[in-house]
């Protein structure tokens, strides 16, 4: 940094820092300390432990820099920087380290948001010599820090559930009042900010907010429709089509209209067929929940054709709209007009939802049924859809919960698999190879269809670490590659389309089921069993 408090950038540019910024550094707190609170709640097992050990180290940040260590303990940062992952590597690797501490929380966050900021000709070189001149500043445990943090790879199992209980734990207020705050929020820090100064009167100032979204409700499994049906009691349950699309969260002031994303990332000019469709509903105030999906007539097209719309390149995804057009299914209302929805129970909120947009809700059956239940469940499968979501029709919102009122009844499949190789894991996995690579039988030899490291349990982690180790062929970094022999039953929703893999498919959302001890490599499930499903989903031809 110049003496004027100004970074030098690669484009002949100069970069002008905050200065109101840089004489207060030495008066906040060090990176170091929040590093330290970090690598602590790693090796941490036990939950209260993790959430006391993180709400000792928030009671004692000060104002501003509450919101800024809230985030970085859930591994969140609020600044899109545009940092690519291999540049934050080399960073990581070719960067010596600081012998001692100097940077403070605020001056780390007033620099990332800096970089987000840059632009135009020669900005990916400015925020590349950016980025070194933090890591050059940084000792070893802060750049192998900051390495996880700014490339969203942060595991210390302790993400916004835990560090919304010690936000609670720090202010002494209700973790409900924490939690109902965070999911009007959208992100903790600000919710940090709230209570570590105002208390429970600060988080009560939260409110549903047009065009401040909200964390989107999630839902649970069963494994049917009989499930989800007993699971609540015998009542009657609103059973409605489980769309593979992108989660959107649509907001509506008159002609005023956004489009937020899962991630509560704006994206209207992503989508101007939403924008339009809900633009032209009578209802002067809305916010509705639904699902953007492109349709082949009345069947769903890939994931992936839904996807390139919302690709990185914003012209791109406008310009595939004519290919690719989208359509809404929406199913729910949180505000219409002057009356927010929240705590409406559902049939209420599906009612409205009927009446200010009936031809955008998705398809819906409300039974008690078991027969009926079922059928409508087979018939979405055959129409190509997921699956079925399982509703209870007393339930609120209940916003950023996975809570029992909503469950996703899906198509999966399975398919007997062969480890190829597996990954030594962080965070609460340090020690143990976590993350394993899948293949299928090609002949006589192996088609890689993608990684998992879902499903594990402690017991299976311990079992397989030993089992590939004994079975390792090479090392390449953290990847431990190993003999083909051990065959794991892998459960996964769908195939996609892949240009990253040899046999150009890779499995959605897969995860472990158990190892086949039973079956050898030989008897595992071929590349052609995989083409067969992606074929039957309309995936290939």
């Amino acid at each position: 940094m110049t003496p004027g408090g100004q970074l030098p950038i690669s484009s002949g540019q100069t970069l002008r820092m905050a200065p109101s910024l840089t004489p207060r550094y030495g008066a906040l707190v060090l990176l170091a300390e929040l590093v330290a609170t970090s690598a602590a709640v790693t090796e941490m097992s036990g939950r209260l432990a993790k959430i006391d050990r993180i709400a000792v180290c928030l009671r004692a940040l000060p104002a501003e820099e509450r919101a800024i260590g809230a985030r970085y303990l859930a591994g969140e940062v609020a600044h899109k920087t545009g940092i690519g992952w291999a540049t934050i590597a080399e960073a990581g690797k070719t960067i010596p380290p600081a012998r001692e501490p100097s940077l403070s929380l605020a001056e780390v966050d007033a620099r990332l948001a800096a970089i987000a900021e840059l632009g135009g000709p020669g900005s990916a070189g400015a925020r590349r010599d950016q980025l070194a001149a933090i890591f050059a500043r940084a000792t070893a445990a802060e750049q192998q820090f900051l390495t996880a943090l700014v490339s969203a790879g942060l595991r210390q199992g302790a993400l916004d559930g835990i560090v919304a209980e010690a936000i609670a734990r720090a202010a002494e207020v209700p973790a409900d009042a924490v939690r109902r705050a965070y999911m009007l929020a959208g992100e903790l820090g600000t919710v940090a900010a709230a209570a570590l100064g105002d208390g429970a009167p600060g988080l009560a100032k939260f409110r549903l907010t047009l065009f401040r979204p909200i964390l989107p409700m999630l839902a649970q499994t069963a494994d049917d429709p009989d499930a989800a049906l007993a699971s609540f009691g015998g009542s009657a349950a609103a059973l409605e089509l489980k769309l593979d699309g992108f989660r959107a969260q649509i907001h509506k002031d008159a002609d005023d209209v956004r489009v937020y994303s899962r991630g509560l990332n704006d994206v209207s000019s992503y989508a101007p067929e939403l924008v339009a469709a809900v633009r032209a509903l009578p209802a002067r105030r809305l916010i509705l929940d639904g699902e953007a999906i492109a349709m082949d007539g009345t069947r769903p097209r890939p994931f992936q054709h839904t996807m390139r719309r919302f690709g990185r390149n914003e012209k791109t995804g406008v310009a595939l709209q004519a290919e690719y057009p989208l359509s809404l299914a929406a199913f729910d209302v949180l505000m219409l007009d002057d009356q927010v929805m929240l705590s409406a129970p559902a049939r209420d909120r599906f009612a409205a939802l009927g009446e200010v947009a009936p031809a955008l809700a998705v398809p819906r059956l409300v039974t008690a049924d078991s027969t009926a239940a079922n059928a409508f469940y087979d018939d979405a499968i055959a129409r190509g859809h997921e699956g079925v979501m399982a509703k209870a029709l007393d339930a609120s919102y209940d916003a950023g919960s996975r809570g029992s009122a909503w469950l996703k009844i899906k198509r999966v499949h399975r398919l007997d698999l062969v480890v190829l190789a597996a990954e030594w894991g962080s965070g609460r996995r340090k020690g143990w190879l976590s993350n394993i690579h899948l293949g299928a039988r090609d002949g006589d030899g192996w088609v890689m269809l993608g990684k998992t490291f879902k499903g594990m349990t402690d017991d299976m982690l311990r079992w397989q670490t030993a089992a590939f180790l004994a079975r390792e062929e090479d090392r390449d970094g953290h990847i431990v590659y190993v003999r083909p022999e051990i065959v794991a039953e892998v459960a996964f929703n769908d195939v996609q389309r892949s240009s990253r893999y040899p046999g150009g498919l890779a499995l959605r959302l897969a995860r472990v089921v158990r190892y086949r001890d039973d079956k050898t490599a030989v008897e595992a499930d071929t590349i052609d069993a995989v083409r067969a499903i992606a074929v039957a989903a309309g995936v290939i031809e």
